[in-house]
């Protein structure tokens, strides 16, 4: 056996400690493994960020030297589901379970959604998820600094156990999530709740054995709480307002440019530009779902400039109404009467030629008459195209 299998320098102790293990190695198998070598008085499974290592503590000294002499010796090295288990003495003498509350078995599981927000993760998405497993009784769902988070109560301990060890470390699937998401790993440990008390039915919290339960209509209005199909899969809750994600901006985006792109497909009545999460988004709002929907299905996965510049990525908003400002950089309505106004005053383009040859040019009419200054195609600062829209099929 290699020597990075097996490390003989550290002072023999009961405790032997493996590594590499399969994931989520259960506590049989690692009695398998150790069992011929002497008596097994404890176990820790699932140790280490990656769940991958174990502690097994032998009755006696001399049994944990046993194993470890044997496979430091042996042409043949220890194996759990054909994988190589890496074994050495561990430097505690005795396993100690000081269990957290999260440690200690119950009907209600304590689930973290990692790399999600809120309203990525619907409850009844996570109601189809957790109903493989057993009967759900309660979904309680809210947001700590740990993350978005959830209560899931089941029949009983069994059946919370059963759903924990498939699910905990696993992904929800990605067929289930929003497109911009990349995947959604689930984290798990037991509750010390035992009944969950949920005052009325909502988009956060939901009580299923209880059909006559009071109904937040607000909270259950369906522009904040996409459906699902018969299929199972996630069916999107239209709305007249589109949410835009604006990946690959090599350019800069203003309300003008969006004004533009969008006013192609119908009359847009507002606008607002905004930062998260280190990108750039923006809500459209169109007059009505169905103008919203064919502007959507245009536009998706396409690139305002030439060269996969700006690319949109585009879902529907739960807003309806947007309140902005009449007049500013971000944002835009121009439902306004007097929007023509300001911008016949040259109030718009009281502010010169920026540093990045960009202009807040109201009364810019270069290039088809489109009310702002292009970038040139190519971002090395070569002329841009003559006669090109500012979107590109």
């Amino acid at each position: 056996m290699s020597s990075s299998q097996f490390r003989y320098t550290q002072t023999p102790s009961k405790v032997v400690h493996l590594r590499n293990l399969p994931w989520e190695c259960v506590e049989e198998e690692l009695i398998d493994l150790c069992k011929r070598f002497g008596k097994i008085v404890n176990t820790k499974t699932n140790v280490g960020a990656n769940r991958n290592q174990a502690f097994v503590e032998f009755a006696e000294l001399n049994q944990a030297i046993s194993m470890v002499s044997y496979y430091a010796s042996s042409s043949e090295p220890a194996q759990i589901r054909g994988k190589t288990v890496y074994i050495q003495y561990s430097n505690r003498h005795e396993i100690v379970n000081n269990q957290s509350p999260g440690d200690v078995p119950g009907n209600v599981l304590l689930v973290t959604f990692e790399g999600v927000e809120s309203h990525d993760v619907s409850i009844d998405v996570i109601h189809l998820v957790f109903s493989a497993y057993g009967f759900v009784h309660k979904i309680a769902t809210f947001e700590k600094a740990a993350g978005f988070q959830a209560l899931v109560q089941f029949t009983d301990v069994e059946t919370a156990l059963a759903a924990r060890t498939a699910l905990d470390g696993r992904s929800i699937p990605k067929y289930l999530l929003p497109k911009h998401l990349g995947s959604c790993n689930l984290r798990m440990s037991y509750s010390a709740h035992t009944d969950l008390n949920i005052k009325f039915q909502s988009h956060r919290s939901r009580d299923y054995t209880n059909p006559y339960l009071p109904v937040n209509q607000t909270a259950m209005d369906g522009s904040m709480q996409p459906a699902l199909g018969a299929d199972g899969k996630r069916v999107e809750t239209q709305s007249n307002v589109l949410l835009a994600l604006i990946e690959n901006m090599q350019y800069a985006v203003t309300v003008d440019v969006l004004h533009t792109v969008f006013s192609a497909y119908g009359a847009v009545q507002k606008i607002a530009i905004f930062e998260k999460n280190g990108s750039t988004q923006a809500l459209i709002q169109y007059s009505d779902i169905a103008t919203a929907a064919v502007a959507k299905e245009a536009l998706e996965g396409h690139s305002i400039y030439e060269g996969g510049y700006c690319k949109l990525r585009l879902t529907y908003s739960r807003h309806t109404d947007l309140n902005v400002k009449a007049f500013s950089d971000k944002s835009r309505d121009y439902t306004l009467p007097d929007l023509s106004q300001l911008v016949g005053t040259g109030v718009a383009a009281a502010s010169g030629p920026t540093t990045d040859g960009w202009q807040n040019t109201q009364v810019q009419t270069q290039y088809g008459g489109s009310p702002y200054m292009y970038p040139p195609a190519d971002p090395t600062g070569a002329s841009p195209s003559s006669g090109h829209p500012p979107y590109y099929a």
